[in-house]
C-alpha cells in the first residue's frame, strides 16, 4: 500500500500502534485492542486483547488495514484475518532504530499519511542521548510468579542501554526467560529496574525481592511502546534510573 493511497479505517492489535495512528489521523481508527489506553478517550471500537482478538468482529468492520506486531500478536490470529480477505501490515520492534523504521512504514506507507512532527521529535531526542560513565549491570524482570526478565534481542533492553543499563541476560537464548528469584538476587545486579507493565510493579510489591539492590521503578509505556511515548522517554527513563541510585 503506497503513501499515495491513503486507508479510510485502521483496527490496531497493538497499543502502541494505537497510539501512534491516534496522535497523527484519529479518524481512521476503527479498532483496538482492550488494552489500548493512550490517548485517553478513544472511541473506536474494542475488539479483544492482543493474543485473542475477536478476528470475526474486526473482519466485520472492514478496515482497509490492520496493523500488528511479530511479538505482541499471534501467527494464527493474522492468519484468519488475512483469509478474511484483509490487509495485515505486521512490524517487528526490537531495537529504537527499528521503531522509527516500522513507525514511518506503518504511519507513511502503511496509512498513507504525512511524517508526523511528533515521530521527529522523538528521533530528535533519542539523538541527544549520550549514556555517562561505566554501564550499570541490571535485572529487568517483567513479570512475577514465574518471575520472568529481559533477555536477548528486546526493544526494551536496546532502550536501557542507549541509557548506560546493560541487562544481565541480554544473552540469554531466550527473549524473555524464567529465572528463579534466588539466580536473580545472586548476580550481584547494580540495579533492578521494575516497569509497571506487563506486570505492574510498584513500590510495595517487587524492591523486596531483592533486598540490598536499589530498585528503579519505571513507565513500561516510557520503556516498552513504541510511538509518541519515545519523545518524553529519554528524561522519563532517565529521572527513575536516577532515583534509584
Amino acid at each position: 500500500m503506497s503513501s499515495r493511497t491513503p486507508v479510510r479505517s485502521v483496527v490496531s492489535l497493538v497499543p502502541s500502534l494505537t497510539e501512534a495512528v491516534a496522535a497523527t489521523a484519529p479518524e481512521l481508527l476503527a479498532g483496538m485492542t482492550d488494552w489500548c489506553t493512550h490517548p485517553p478517550g478513544l472511541a473506536a471500537e474494542r475488539i479483544g486483547g492482543t493474543k485473542n482478538p475477536d478476528t470475526a468482529r474486526i473482519a466485520a468492520l472492514a478496515p482497509d488495514l490492520v496493523i500488528a506486531n511479530e511479538e505482541e500478536n499471534r501467527p494464527s490470529d493474522l492468519a484468519a484475518l488475512r483469509a478474511a480477505g484483509l490487509e495485515v501490515l505486521v512490524t517487528e520492534v526490537r531495537t529504537l532504530d527499528q521503531a522509527f523504521t516500522e513507525l514511518e512504514r506503518v504511519l507513511v506507507r502503511g496509512c498513507g499519511l504525512a511524517r508526523p512532527g511528533w515521530l521527529d521529535a522523538a528521533e530528535t531526542a533519542w539523538a541527544d542521548v549520550r549514556a555517562s560513565g561505566a554501564a550499570r549491570q541490571a535485572v529487568v524482570p517483567v513479570w512475577r510468579r514465574p518471575w520472568m526478565v529481559l533477555g536477548r534481542d528486546t526493544f526494551a533492553g536496546d532502550v536501557l542501554a542507549r541509557l548506560g543499563v546493560r541487562h544481565l541476560y541480554s544473552a540469554h537464548p531466550e527473549r524473555y526467560p524464567r529465572i528463579p528469584i534466588e539466580e536473580l538476587t545472586a548476580r550481584n545486579a547494580d540495579l533492578v529496574v521494575l516497569p509497571d507493565e506487563p506486570y505492574r510493579f510498584t513500590a510495595d510489591d517487587g524492591p523486596e525481592a531483592f533486598p540490598g539492590i536499589p530498585a528503579a521503578l519505571v513507565s513500561g509505556r516510557h520503556l516498552t511502546w513504541y510511538g509518541p511515548s519515545l519523545a518524553e522517554a529519554p528524561a522519563a527513563l532517565t529521572a527513575a534510573l536516577a532515583a534509584a541510585c
